[in-house]
């Protein structure tokens, strides 16, 4: 198994930066929009950019949430694989809200319908938008695209993107692996 560097931690660094910046612009004080980072994975990225706007661009009120969507999955029960599930913190009003759902990784779009299913039992959000690290473009197996992507990546057949953050793994780095 090999694996190739896409993004060192210099250049995720400079793509939050970017997507930070992509949000003001649409989102101006944040008044009515909300984050929301799907568990597991999005939520570190989530965190990071809710900081990331607090400290660096002094937007004050940052309303973030961890969405969990493993119930909600199609796939659900039906492999071999036992789900384990994690914990969802949302302890603000979604109703008629701007939501920005983030995740690392936009795949086969499956995740994002399960997160699209599971935000309806916290009210009727106004809209919902999508903010992704990476974009696997050829991967879709649903008609999904996200509104904010720091790369897109042709990523095909076997291939896997891995996404490290320094939380988790120690480092902010992007993998291909083959």
């Amino acid at each position: 198994m090999s694996q190739k560097v896409l993004l060192n931690a210099k250049e995720v660094n400079i793509i939050l930066h970017r997507l930070a910046c992509q949000l003001i612009e649409n989102h101006n004080d944040f008044s009515n929009t909300v984050l929301i980072g799907l568990q597991p994975r999005g939520k570190y990225l989530a965190n990071r950019l809710a900081s990331m706007l607090k400290s660096d661009y002094k937007i004050k009120n940052i309303e973030l949430g961890h969405l969990d969507i493993t119930f909600f999955r199609d796939d659900f029960r039906r492999g071999e694989k036992i789900l384990e599930a994690n914990t969802t913190d949302i302890n603000f009003i979604v109703e008629n809200k701007n939501i920005v759902f983030i995740d690392d990784v936009l795949y086969t779009g499956r995740s994002i319908r399960a997160a699209l299913t599971a935000i309806q039992s916290f009210g009727r959000p106004n809209e919902i938008e999508l903010l992704t690290l990476i974009d696997r473009r050829f991967s879709r197996h649903l008609p999904i695209q996200p509104n904010y992507r720091g790369r897109q990546v042709d990523a095909i057949n076997e291939e896997k993107v891995k996404v490290n953050w320094a939380e988790n793994e120690g480092e902010d780095s992007v993998y291909l692996i083959k």
